[in-house]
């Protein structure tokens, strides 16, 4: 069974994952973010939309949110859910049909391990960021604690790792990125990188 499918057979049940705790992480997260009115989004590997309602009530009606999934059946239940808020659509963040420099921000929540091609999805993603825009990478666990979930489980998702600092660093410079800042740890992960 390859990723797609893993991800497309948990797409009902999906949604029952995100608890309470990590509902109140994630709000904390968005709001260290600040991201300003007005702005072009672009959510990589929205899954069922979670973040949707967060980042249309800060980009406002002025706004554009684009949120992707390379898993269909995720993204017929986010836009189900939120069709109204986001254009929601089926693709492959390692290649994506944007124009260069399309977007403000990216985002990309709980995804980043599952990318097959790791430098080339940090090239795609720094590639559709404005200069000055930003790249943000987020999980509601630490690096360490996220890593041994995934070796945890079975099927195709357990060898789907988070770099460490270094690795980072390194993906983020080779794709034309910099001002790195990295918060690991007490309870979530975020990685943020600017657009030279």
């Amino acid at each position: 069974m390859e990723n797609r499918e893993w991800f497309n057979n948990l797409a009902a049940e999906w949604d029952s994952m995100l608890t309470d705790e990590k509902v109140k992480i994630l709000t904390d997260i968005i709001k260290r973010l600040n991201i300003p009115e007005n702005s072009s989004v672009l959510d990589v590997g929205t899954g069922t939309g979670v973040l949707v309602p967060w980042l249309k009530e800060v980009v406002g009606f002025g706004g554009r949110l684009v949120a992707l999934d390379y898993a269909p059946e995720m993204v017929a239940k986010a836009r189900e859910k939120y069709g109204s808020q986001a254009v929601f659509l089926v693709a492959d963040v390692h290649s994506l049909k944007f124009s260069d420099e399309s977007f403000d921000r990216v985002i990309c929540n709980s995804a980043f391990p599952h990318f097959s091609d790791k430098p080339k999805a940090m090239a795609e993603m720094s590639r559709i960021l404005k200069k000055g825009g930003r790249l943000h990478i987020i999980h509601t666990s630490t690096r360490d604690e996220l890593n041994k979930f995934h070796s945890s489980l079975d099927g195709p998702v357990s060898k789907d790792m988070l770099p460490d600092d270094e690795e980072m660093a390194v993906l983020i410079r080779e794709a034309k990125m910099e001002k790195i800042e990295i918060q690991d740890g007490p309870v979530f992960y975020l990685m943020t990188a600017g657009k030279c």
